[in-house]
């Protein structure tokens, strides 16, 4: 049964085609990665499926579980179980542990948040402290589906797996795309699916994510337009 749904998808930002008949499918419990360069079009793809207002939808349709969610405010697509770890969260002048007072649906403890609960949100924090703020957001509400933004930004390798091995413990049984250029995060979330997008366009989809990272690394991303996947998608 697929999870989330994406038919057809044209988005439009500021009077400028962004998506291009986006096509992709999500099924309970798999783990997705949308690979890409900068400007590709996966940030679009992100606020659109997050309900943000001046991403508009021109064409297509969004599907999560068995409702149309393509005209839902961004709260109504919360209170169903979608959620995101952002990649530049802004700074809130209110603790988190009063946020997550609000907030939670589920109890969280996790190492190191103690640190964090008695300060502003993202006010003089690390890149990785603003991170670890998110996921423990995000896991308090205990999404269904859950997109990650450029994880792997600002993070060193042993916090990136720390980070990686505390989402895969406290979502596994969720849904999740993971939103990167880098690939960094790859060999620890090891995805179901992988998908390449290039001028706002799906161009290629796989299972097997390490030979489309091994194409990416060696050759680039234009490379995908010609490789043998994208030929046979």
């Amino acid at each position: 049964m697929s999870f989330l749904k994406i038919y057809n998808l044209s988005t439009e930002v500021d009077g400028k085609d962004i998506l291009k008949r986006v096509n992709l499918e999500i099924k309970k419990g798999e783990t997705h990665v949308l690979l890409g360069a900068n400007a590709s079009g996966k940030s679009t793809l992100l606020y659109t499926l997050m309900g943000f207002p001046d991403y508009v939808v021109k064409e297509g349709k969004i599907v999560f579980g068995d409702k149309d969610i393509t005209d839902l405010e961004i709260e109504e697509r919360a209170e169903l179980g979608i959620a995101a770890v952002y990649q530049n969260p802004p700074a809130i002048n209110v603790k988190l542990s009063k946020l997550l007072d609000k907030i939670s649906k589920k109890r969280v403890k996790i190492e190191g948040m103690e640190g964090l609960m008695e300060r502003e949100i993202n006010v003089g924090f690390s890149g990785g402290e603003r991170k670890l703020s998110e996921v423990i957001q995000v896991i308090s509400l205990n999404p269904q589906f859950i997109i990650l933004d450029e994880l792997d930004a600002g993070l060193d390798v042993e916090n990136l797996e720390k980070l990686s091995s505390l989402i895969k413990k406290e979502l596994s049984d969720k849904s999740i795309l993971l939103i990167t250029h880098r690939g960094r995060a790859l060999r620890f979330f090891k995805p179901d699916f992988a998908h390449v997008m290039l001028d706002g366009e799906i161009i290629c989809s796989s299972q097997n994510w390490k030979k489309i990272w091994e194409t990416i690394e060696e050759d680039g991303y234009e490379k995908c337009k010609t490789c043998e996947l994208h030929s046979n998608r």
